[in-house]
């Protein structure tokens, strides 16, 4: 079982490199959320991150939480500015062995995934990559304020480049499998009830955490006023996930998928102002 902690760069109140109408924050955990969803695809992985949503977290925060984890790699992406292009990755100076082995294939696999002008690999003493008890990588993925990376940034397929350049390099350096088709897709069952004395759609919707709405809707013809003992209804049907994309609110999510929007934030471990971002996974049903 290998152990992966995925720390976005800046969050909250540090928004990062800003340019191009784009923040640092904002892509650093769209680049992130991906490397997750890509990971899950591989048996014998557990996946941390440092963030989920736009909170801020101070650079001893994530390396505590990552070393407290037991974590066995350490992932920062960022996002670079100060008038270059390309793409560049940072390691701790001096170290050996495993780490040098994941900094040249996750950098080749990056590079060879978005075509981003090589910029080299480097060493550099920071904060998490010294403090961090692991194998640490820091990955700058393109310059905020250079035109042809930032409008690069701004497309979604270009994101998903990048994390899959991550990925690739992890998969390499520490041979993991995929899993087969049954372990990575989502059952798609749907859960049926047969009604026992008492049983309302109110008291179900309470019971399997869905609403009134979406069991009148998993069940058309049913008269849920006259339910009888014995009769089978469906409860669940089949769990969904969303990408997110531009403008989408949780609300309007929760509305189109007959679900909640509290069930959403608790699926999806959202804050509390419901934050979410391009780009972005959720479970949505």
């Amino acid at each position: 079982m290998v152990k992966i902690f995925i720390d976005p760069g800046h969050g909250g109140k540090d928004p990062g490199a800003v340019g191009n109408s784009l923040y640092e924050k904002i892509l650093t955990l769209s680049i992130a959320l991906k490397i997750k969803t890509y990971l899950e695809e591989y048996e014998d992985v557990e996946i941390k991150m440092s963030r989920t949503g736009d909170k801020y977290l101070s650079l001893t925060q994530r390396t505590d939480a990552a070393n407290a984890w037991g974590a066995d790699v350490f992932v920062s992406p960022h996002i670079n500015a100060g008038g270059g292009d390309g793409y560049e990755d940072f390691v701790y100076p001096g170290v050996k062995g495993i780490t040098l082995e994941l900094q040249e294939a996750i950098h080749e696999a990056v590079i060879k995934e978005t075509g981003f002008n090589d910029r080299g690999k480097k060493q550099k003493n920071l904060h998490v990559l010294r403090e961090s008890h692991m194998v640490a990588i820091l990955t700058e993925n393109g310059f905020i304020d250079n035109k042809s990376d930032a409008d690069n940034l701004k497309q979604s397929a270009f994101i998903n480049k990048i994390a899959r350049g991550h990925v690739n390099g992890l998969v390499k350096v520490y041979k993991l499998k995929k899993k087969k088709e049954s372990e990575s897709k989502p059952n798609t069952l749907s859960k049926t009830h047969k009604i026992a004395k008492g049983d309302t759609f109110y008291s179900l919707a309470k019971k399997f955490n869905t609403t009134v709405a979406n069991l009148r809707k998993l069940n058309p013809g049913v008269d849920e006023k006259n339910l009888q003992i014995g009769q089978t209804i469906k409860v669940a049907s089949t769990t969904k996930y969303y990408t997110v994309k531009k403008g989408d609110t949780v609300s309007q999510l929760a509305k189109k998928y007959g679900s909640t929007i509290k069930q959403i934030r608790d699926w999806n471990k959202l804050d509390s102002k419901y934050t979410i971002y391009p780009n972005q996974k959720l479970r949505v049903k």
